[in-house]
Parts: C-alpha cells; structure tokens; sequence
C-alpha cells in the first residue's frame, strides 16, 4: 500500500511539474500518459468458446478503457507457458497477468480450490454474493499473497453438466475404478467414490477420451462441449453438475505490476475483470440450450440424469472430503467456515426467490 501511495503521489507531482515548466531531459512521463505492456498467459486453447474468448475479452476491455495505456500480449495455453505453469508464470513476472481456475494451483494452495468451485455448494449468483460482499475476495487476496499474486473473479459458467460416460452410470458402483479427469474437490470426492481424477487441460481432454487415457470427463457444458467435439468420443451425457455447480474463473495478477499502475488504472483494470465476470455467465446462458439440443437432436447425444441415491451419495463423501482437508489445513477451515455459513444463510433466500420461482413458473 505504501508503495502505491507513493507511485500515485509522484505521478501526480510529475503532471503538475509538466504543466509548470517544460519537462527536463530524461525526465518520467506524466502517469496520465505513461504506456504499460504486459504479458498475459491462460489456461485455455485459443479462440476456445467461453473460456478462451472471455480471457481475450477481459485484455480488449482493459486496453479499450485504459486509452491504450494497458497494452496486453495474449499467450493462450502453449504459446508462452503450459496452461498448468500460469500461476507460476505469473507469479515471478514472466507474464504481468494470467487467466485460469484457482483449483488448478490445488498442489500449491490447497484453499484455492475453493474458489473456483465447491460440490453442491453456491451457484454463480450466491458465489458472487460470497466474494464481493461475504468476505471471498478478502480471503482469496490472504491465500495468494505469498506467491506475490493479487487474484480477481474474472468468469462464471454456471451450473456445470455432470460429463461424458461411454456407460450408464445407475449407481456409485458404476464409477469404482473409473479413470476420470476431474478438477478439484470433485476430483477428490470420485477419489473418495472409488474412481481416478485426472487433472487434464483443456486443449488435451478430447485426444485423452479418444485414446482411452480417460473413461470419461467432465468439462464445462453444452457451449464448450459442443466445440470440443466430446460428442465424438463418448455417448452419455450427465447432469446435474454437482461438482461446479457455479464455476468461478479467476484473473491473476503479478502484484508488483499491478501496484506500479497509477490508482485510476488499477480501479479500471478491477472493473474490467467484474464486467468479464457478468458477461460470460450471460454468455453461456445464452448459448448452453441451443448447443444441448444440437448435441441430442443432431448428434444422438444421450442425454441422462444422475439417480437421486448417487447424487445423494456424493454430497455425503464431499462434506467428508471437505471437513478432513478443513481438520488439516488452517487456510482451508477459515475459507470452508466462512463459505459455509455465507451459504447456509444465502441458499434460505434462494428456497424462497429463484426456487419458489422456477416451482411457480413450472406449474
């Protein structure tokens, strides 16, 4: 804070000086008028529906409502870093900023999991709840400190679908042994059920299925589903996504570019990121139905739903799973204890709003 204080009282002292007298040789640049390159690196294939095009939109915004005083390179998966090497690429500034889903750094921060999705936990519109006025944000900015990283919700996609299975999948029985690749907790709740995650990246997950180095997968939903060609290589099509039942992505920031923008840039660049955030989920809304029916009216897809005992089942091992990891890990209870009761408070608004509402509309 102190150095941003600073940064933001010498930028102003060197615009008054501009205005006094001619600036002398050498001299730095009025921050009104000083250009930042950055360097921005994601996990996701390049041109990729949602994902991919969110993190692209996140860079024009950026350098449209900074003027052209943000100028970003974007790097999609491959191109500059692997997408699982983000967060450290970021991190020691090989890149100024990043595009991901925190639990992808789980083998770094354990807690971060928790911000990208929990199992049966908050939809995207109580996690927004959560982050910006429950303490999430603050929490989040705790974990990533120490790797000298400032995060930022940057996305949502909404309620998952459950993923593609070549079998019917009637009862947990069906996942004991199943090679699947699924992030996060809910890769450690199929572990829990008796299956293998496979944290796979995006660009990777089609060739994986095809050549049975998975069994099944989960990814986004229709949208992006659609795009990939999962229809290709797996016949049944689950839901509900009880693992990331609101899918929050993240931007992340390399904390001492971020702090050598001038006040006025870091509140747009924040903007920028909330903004993303409101249109993805409204992007993805728009579009999931349309590729659903796409994917079972053109394609054969079979689309089916998890027994209620499975599902039931499940959310039985993720409270097991969360609570062990909460026992062990200081970090992980403070975000779980603050998550929990935000949503155990918020989810008794949603029984008497969005679902009374859907109950009505559906009479």
């Amino acid at each position: 804070m102190k150095r941003r204080d600073f940064l933001a009282g010498a930028a102003a002292a060197a615009g008054v000086a501009a205005c006094g007298k001619p600036a002398e040789e050498g001299a730095a640049a009025p921050a009104a008028t000083q250009t930042f390159k950055w360097k921005m690196v994601t996990t996701w294939p390049p041109k990729f529906p949602g994902l991919g095009t969110g993190a692209e939109n996140l860079a024009r915004r950026i350098e449209a409502a900074s003027g052209g005083r943000i100028q970003i390179q974007l790097y999609s998966s491959g191109e500059l870093v692997p997408a699982f090497e983000v967060f450290d690429a970021v991190s020691n500034g090989t890149a100024d900023m990043g595009h991901g889903a925190a639990y992808y750094w789980k083998g770094k921060i354990e807690a971060a999991q928790f911000f990208a999705a929990t199992p049966f936990g908050m939809n995207a519109q109580e996690r927004d709840g959560w982050m910006y006025y429950g303490g999430g944000m603050e929490l989040w900015r705790e974990a990533y400190a120490p790797f000298n990283l400032i995060p930022a919700p940057a996305g949502n996609s909404g309620v998952q679908m459950g993923g593609w299975f070549n079998k019917e999948i009637n009862s947990l029985a069906d996942l004991e042994g199943l090679k699947m690749r699924i992030p996060g907790l809910g890769g450690e709740v199929l572990r829990r059920a008796g299956g293998t995650p496979v944290n796979t990246p995006g660009g990777e997950i089609f060739t994986s299925l095809q050549s049975g180095t998975i069994d099944a997968t989960e990814w986004v939903g229709p949208y992006n589903d659609l795009a990939i060609g999962l229809h290709q290589v797996a016949k049944y099509y689950y839901y509900p996504g009880w693992h990331e039942p609101g899918t929050c992505l993240e931007a992340l920031f390399n904390k001492d570019s971020f702090e050598a923008l001038p006040d006025d840039l870091q509140a747009l660049v924040m903007i920028a990121c909330q903004s993303v955030q409101n249109d993805m989920l409204a992007e993805y809304t728009a579009n999931n139905q349309d590729a659903l029916d796409d994917l079972v009216n053109s394609h054969g897809v079979q689309l089916r739903e998890f027994p209620d005992d499975v599902l039931k089942r499940l959310k039985e091992l993720s409270i097991e799973v969360i609570d062990e990891m909460a026992a062990g890990d200081e970090l992980v209870r403070k975000v779980w204890d603050s998550q929990r009761t935000f949503g155990e408070t918020v989810s008794r608004w949603s029984d008497v709003s969005e679902r009374a509402y859907f109950r009505a509309r559906s009479l």
